[in-house]
């Protein structure tokens, strides 16, 4: 008797598979950590729309997005590091200081926009180069050693720029790089600000990067067991001063956008933004003990900070309690990952 054929009993075991598929997908631990951040983002953006009818108005959501994109940025440099198990505390100084850099080159030295933004690109790359060398070639860990970065690059930042702003009134077109929309030329009822384009067109970058290429291999070999990768002959060392150095580059694209947005170098600013960025990642489902991450998850924990910031501010939050509350959100993130790593 010759078997069936019937397209029934042809399709059923694919039908089984990808059911069996979805379901593995649904309890991979990161999987479902995505879920839930971007559940928090939804029940968010509920709470404060109950809470104040100013938060859903289109300048509240354009503020969420344009500080989303800054963070947002920060955070995807953060991924990188915090997937080969490092940490990297330098991030909102080193944004600041890139954005001093374009100072220099557009309002000091008065070359053309183009100058402003490779020197952002390049002295933070630079700088992530260091930082990359003084872990792995000195063996330096790198909470000490992007500690001692962000109080050096913080201080450069003041010295170049004699403790003062710097404003780039004699670049124009500088502003646009943040606060124009090329989007809302293209399409009048979408005025979504060119820095949440850039946003993204860094998080599809990164993604490709971090899942295509062989960085992103090795950025996820490092965090899974670094030894193992080292036994098996690759240079582990240039690897990781690859990564901090494209850590610092994106970094760079975070201080073109501030910088555009203030029409301003601050050199004050930037301490404080990496614990917003760290936390953003954590959230988005990458695990502090490396191995583990995405960029659409850093994306999402990068909107679940902005928007609980601005939340707390529309409803007349003091600062300081704004202050606690992240805190406490940074701890319980953590100990998500604790618990989903002893789940794992």
């Amino acid at each position: 008797m010759e078997p069936s054929t019937s397209p029934l009993a042809a399709t059923a075991p694919a039908a089984s598979n990808g059911a069996f598929g979805l379901k593995a997908w649904l309890l991979n631990p990161a999987t479902r950590q995505k879920l839930l951040a971007f559940a928090s983002l939804l029940a968010l953006m509920l709470f404060f729309t109950v809470s104040s009818p100013n938060f859903m108005q289109a300048d509240n959501l354009v503020a969420i997005l344009q500080a989303t994109a800054v963070n947002g940025v920060l955070a995807i440099a953060c991924t990188f590091v915090i997937i080969t198990g490092g940490i990297d505390l330098s991030v909102g100084t080193l944004m600041t200081f890139c954005s001093v850099m374009a100072g220099v080159f557009l309002t000091y030295l008065g070359l053309p926009i183009w100058w402003g933004v490779a020197a952002a690109l390049a002295f933070g790359a630079a700088s992530g180069f260091v930082s990359g060398c003084l872990i792995a070639k000195l063996k330096i860990p790198p909470f000490i050693a992007t500690l001692g970065m962000m109080m050096l690059l913080k201080g450069l930042s003041l010295v170049i720029s004699g403790t003062k702003p710097i404003y780039f009134n004699d670049t124009p077109e500088f502003p646009a790089i943040s606060q124009e929309s090329l989007i809302g030329w293209l399409i009048p009822s979408l005025p979504i600000p060119n820095a949440v384009l850039i946003l993204f067109l860094v998080a599809v970058a990164a993604s490709l990067i971090l899942n295509k290429t062989m960085l992103g291999r090795y950025t996820f070999a490092l965090g899974s067991n670094e030894e193992a990768v080292r036994l098996s002959g690759v240079n582990v060392d240039f690897w990781k001063i690859a990564i901090y150095s494209l850590n610092g580059a994106i970094c760079g694209v975070a201080g073109l956008l501030i910088a555009s947005r203030l029409n301003s170098a601050q050199p004050a600013l930037g301490q404080g933004y990496e614990l917003d960025a760290i936390a953003a990642v954590v959230i988005g489902g990458t695990s502090l003990s490396g191995g583990t991450g995405t960029i659409i998850g850093t994306i999402i924990g990068a909107f679940v900070m902005s928007v609980l910031t601005n939340g707390l501010r529309i409803m007349s939050v003091a600062q300081e309690w704004q202050t606690v509350v992240t805190g406490v959100i940074i701890i319980l993130a953590v100990y998500t990952d604790i618990l989903r790593r002893r789940r794992s």
